[in-house]
């Protein structure tokens, strides 16, 4: 399995930009599909997941009701629009597969990574 994600850049603060993950190599509806993210001398930390039929979603605190996961089972890709983007949500942003049905927020749970775009808020 091979994750490729894109989308990352350098924007303002309160903009929005979306990054797409996508997934080669198995059956990319098998897999529940995550984002995290990591900042600079931070550890990485979960931001949202969303299971293989896109009825199961969970995000993390910092970003919810600003971010949305979501998912094309016919392109192999998860998305992750990001609105209201703040100085705080640079970070590397990597995609993450489980495979498994059940939706995990914990790094140990997922079974590939993404390589990571960066995503970089200016005040």
């Amino acid at each position: 399995v091979q994750l490729q994600a894109s989308g990352g850049g350098l924007v303002q603060a309160g903009d929005s930009l979306t990054l797409s993950c996508a997934l080669s190599g198995r059956t990319f509806s098998s897999y529940a599909m995550a984002w995290f993210r990591q900042a600079p001398g931070k550890e990485r930390e979960f931001v949202a997941v969303i299971n293989w039929t896109g009825g199961s979603i969970y995000y993390a605190d910092p970003v919810k009701g600003r971010f949305t996961i979501s998912r094309d089972n016919a392109k192999n890709t998860v998305y992750l629009q990001m609105n209201s983007l703040q100085p705080e949500d640079t970070a590397v942003y990597y995609c993450a597969a489980r495979r498994s049905i059940v939706v995990a927020t914990t790094k140990s749970q997922f079974d590939y990574w993404g390589q990571g775009t960066l995503v970089t808020v200016s005040s």
